[in-house]
């Protein structure tokens, strides 16, 4: 959510500052600006609502923009509707002072009132524009002194860029809450919100702590608190590489992940599977073995799309680890008084590891006395940093707004932590061998579906103008009919409920009206019978059945009116097939309704606000 992009250094910033943003536009965003100190000495704000493009178009309107000093913002609406006068970067006039900034300050009332008694006039109806004026009413000539002392004012989350006419070759960012990183090349640094901004001219980088406030110049950079307390960062090799963060041939984002995922599903397991002793390797989380084996219950906390990994891992966890499980939204487990008794194990999970409800309630669950995991896909997030331990998903980045390949990438981590711990148990090394031996064999299978694409884009034209859908699923594949519900709704916009088989007939039924399209996961298992029952309660009343299925199983085509067929897995192992045909079938119905699959309106790829 937002994006930033700074620069200090040599060269004409403008066209980089373009560049950056572009690589954010994935973060979801409504408006989009530069501000950029020019060689007259003054700083030149250009602001656009809009994609980066309608941006980009108005710079090259206008005299271009030279300077070597700059910062760049896609906004996410927060406080103030999408207008121009919200977008960022925000100006103090009266020292020449611009800032950028993610996240929320939640005194900025209370600041705003002071700040206008004290002749300030706003322009805005920003939260940023409050600090923006506040470090312009604490300014005395040291831009850094400065940023130190408004941020000691305010309460809330923050990634700042500040740049400032008296001072014109430092750049001054800052963070608490929001994710800032900052990319150090010969006599050049860049700071961004994300490292897809930054990979494409530095492999050397360092992540800033919360509190923390560093001070650049184009040939060098100082750290500290904001309470001007000298902090060494650790500057460490980016591991994203600039092809990965391509489409590669591929008509969006979305779908170059949903067809990565063989490999991304392989590259999570390498080194991770002892095949001859029956065990899974988990080094990050080796140390707390002990702990994880004698621990009494497992909390599972996430939002979103890692929420239905999350719940696929609680009946994980209690049927491999024979361990008490559940699955909390992270957003209401952290306001209520949670119960955290000993011997009991938090797992935050996130594609980001950034996700602000998902780091407040591990927060809140290690206060408490928890053990604290981490299942997160971005190496050196604030929640991988913030846990006792944890399990890298390693699927390579994800720019696509709609989770794909992360999400299958958390559902196997999630296998794999409950084998680690089931072995360990009670699960015999013929019981692990043979799971062992089926989990390998899961990219071959999410290869088989992907080959299917054509013949889901053609079951997708015929139900794209239906504006009401139901996924259903038992079992395992209940938080798959969640996921695929809500892969529809998100680039689709066509409203879709996903629920267990079971709870349709207790009310949701009556929503069926004819030819509603039902989407079933009705692969063999244990509740295959039963799943079957389900969809004629369906066909009784008009709906139209398009059922995920198990290869070999005709009895199926008798109940339903499309069938998209998968490999037969075992059933703990099922979600991550039978997922792959509801992200396909959404893409293809966003597509086919014309909508920007990447770029999905009100939507942000990781939430950083709460």
């Amino acid at each position: 959510m937002c994006g930033i992009v700074a620069y200090v250094g040599s060269k004409p910033c403008c066209p980089l500052l373009i560049e950056g943003l572009k690589r954010l536009e994935y973060r979801g965003y409504d408006s989009a600006g530069v501000a950029i100190l020019e060689p007259s000495g003054r700083i030149d704000v250009v602001r656009a609502v809009g994609r980066v493009s309608v941006l980009e178009n108005r710079l090259t309107q206008r005299k271009p923009l030279m300077g070597s000093l700059g910062i760049a913002h896609t906004r996410w609406a927060t406080h103030g509707g999408v207008t121009e006068p919200n977008a960022h970067p925000h100006r103090d006039d009266r020292h020449g002072i611009a800032l950028i900034h993610n996240g929320i300050i939640e005194n900025y009332s209370t600041l705003k009132t002071w700040l206008q008694e004290r002749g300030h006039v706003f322009k805005s109806e920003t939260d940023t524009e409050v600090l923006t004026m506040l470090i312009g009413e604490l300014y005395d000539g040291d831009l850094e002194a400065a940023v130190q002392a408004a941020l000691r004012e305010v309460t809330g989350a923050y990634a700042i860029a500040v740049i400032c006419e008296k001072e014109p070759g430092v750049l001054v960012a800052a963070r608490k809450g929001s994710p800032l990183m900052v990319g150090i090349g010969a006599d050049e640094h860049i700071v961004a919100s994300d490292p897809s901004a930054v990979v494409a001219h530095t492999t050397q980088a360092m992540t800033l702590e919360d509190y923390q406030v560093c001070r650049l110049t184009p040939d060098s950079f100082r750290t500290s608190t904001i309470d001007n307390v000298p902090v060494t960062p650790k500057v460490h090799e980016l591991e994203m590489e600039l092809q990965e963060i391509e489409r590669g041939g591929y008509p969006h984002f979305m779908l170059k992940e949903i067809f990565e995922q063989p490999s991304a599903i392989q590259q999570t397991m390498r080194g991770r599977i002892d095949k001859r002793e029956g065990r899974i390797v988990l080094g990050g989380v080796g140390q707390y073995a002990r702990e994880l084996v004698k621990a009494r219950r497992f909390i599972l906390t996430a939002q979103g799309t890692a929420l239905h990994a999350a719940k696929i891992g609680e009946y994980l966890f209690e049927e491999l680890a024979k361990i008490p499980a559940e699955c909390e939204y992270a957003s209401e487990f952290r306001y209520r008084n949670p119960i955290i008794e000993e011997g009991a194990v938090v797992i935050a999970v996130s594609q980001s590891g950034e996700t602000a409800d998902t780091l407040a309630a591990l927060r809140e669950a290690k206060d408490r006395g928890a053990l604290a995991l981490g299942v997160v896909n971005a190496v050196g997030s604030t929640i991988a940093r913030e846990t006792d331990a944890g399990v890298y998903l390693r699927v390579g980045p994800e720019i696509g707004v709609a989770s794909t390949k992360a999400f299958v990438g958390q559902v196997a981590v999630m296998t794999m932590l409950a084998m680690f711990i089931g072995r360990r148990r009670f699960m015999s090394v013929e019981q692990a061998a043979g799971l062992i031996d089926a989990l390998e064999k899961i990219p071959d299978a999410i290869g088989r579906v992907l080959e299917e694409s054509d013949h889901i884009r053609k079951v997708a034209t015929r139900y794209i103008e239906r504006e009401n859908w139901l996924f259903l699923g038992r079992g395992y594949n209940y938080p798959t009919a969640l996921e695929g519900a809500l892969k529809l709704k998100e680039i689709s916009y066509i409203h879709a409920e996903g629920m267990p088989a079971a709870e349709m007939k207790h009310g949701p039924i009556a929503l069926i009206n004819e030819g509603m399209p039902c989407v079933f996961i009705a692969n063999r298992g244990s509740q295959y019978d039963k799943v079957l029952s389900n969809i004629q309660e369906v066909r009784a009343r008009g709906g139209h059945v398009i059922a995920v299925a198990t290869e070999g199983d005709d009895e199926i085509r008798k109940h339903a009116e499309d069938v998209f067929y998968i490999p037969d897995v075992p059933e703990c192992l099922s979600p991550m097939v039978a997922v792959v045909p509801l992200q396909l079938l959404a893409y293809h119905a966003a597509v086919l309704r014309g909508h920007d699959v990447d770029k999905p309106r009100n939507l942000a790829k990781s939430v950083t606000v709460e």
